[in-house]
């Protein structure tokens, strides 16, 4: 090829590129700021979720290298229906343990727990599992009385009875969120007074501490009002609000 043919195909392909850039560069930016164009998180390798497109910067908790879910559960609701954990798939829910009959912190957790209930009461796909740890006592008459007395309405949030044991292998391994029987403290019963946070998919989502490590459960015996306790541990419902919001965007498109 001589060098004047040469010159030649540079100048055709360079107008070629002019003429592309000139067409479809424009288009592509127009596609980007009206969001046509969205960027995906990156997610852990380990982790099947139902959202194909945005996933928030909450981690999953993960043991032995593998994102936890919660394990498979059944048990009796305040209207004597049988819940598993099937029936909150799909949703995103707050885990308590308590009791009715707690004199101490089960009060402060479920009046939190009631306004994030009124906070989120436009989403259908949220809910709360609360799992009583004394279940000799609670029953489902028992906890549709505290269901009315509290203002529980949300038709995804079950107060939950059953087998003891199964409860409790559902507190101390499943969730890690300790409970037990104790007849030398208040109420005869003892327990953590924090929630879980799961998300949609059944995994159990937390933010980042100051050093990068997942906080893992949010405390929920401080409300907002209070900001912080007699021992100046801060109020974690307001942070707890923030990151149900954000799984709720999960599988928006």
């Amino acid at each position: 090829m001589s060098a004047k043919k040469t010159n030649y195909s540079y100048i055709g392909i360079a107008f070629i590129l002019l003429v592309f850039g000139i067409i479809f560069i424009p288009r592509i930016i127009d596609r980007i700021k009206g969001g046509d164009v969205t960027r995906t998180e990156s997610r852990s390798k380990n982790v099947s979720t139902n959202a194909e497109g945005y996933i928030s910067d909450l981690m999953f908790l993960e043991i032995n290298n593998e994102p936890k879910k919660v394990p498979s559960f059944s048990f009796v609701n305040q209207d004597g229906i049988t819940i598993t954990n099937k029936d909150y798939e799909g949703k995103v829910y707050v885990v308590e343990f308590f009791f009715t009959t707690c004199p101490t912190i089960c009060p402060k957790m479920n009046r939190n727990l009631v306004q994030i209930q009124n906070t989120f009461s436009d989403f259908e796909d949220f809910g709360v599992a609360s799992f009583t740890i004394n279940p000799d006592y609670d029953t489902q008459e028992v906890l549709k009385a505290y269901a009315d007395n509290y203002g529980i309405i949300n038709p995804n949030w079950h107060l939950m009875t059953g087998d003891k044991d199964a409860i409790y292998d559902l507190a101390n391994i499943g969730f890690n969120i300790y409970a037990g029987e104790n007849p030398e403290v208040d109420g005869g019963f003892e327990h953590s007074g924090n929630f879980a946070l799961i998300d949609r998919n059944g995994f159990i989502r937390s933010r980042k501490d100051n050093f990068g490590n997942p906080k893992i459960f949010y405390k929920g015996i401080i409300s907002e009002e209070e900001k912080v306790d007699d021992e100046g541990q801060s109020e974690e419902i307001s942070m707890l609000k923030e990151d149900i919001a954000k799984l709720l965007k999960e599988d928006e498109l």
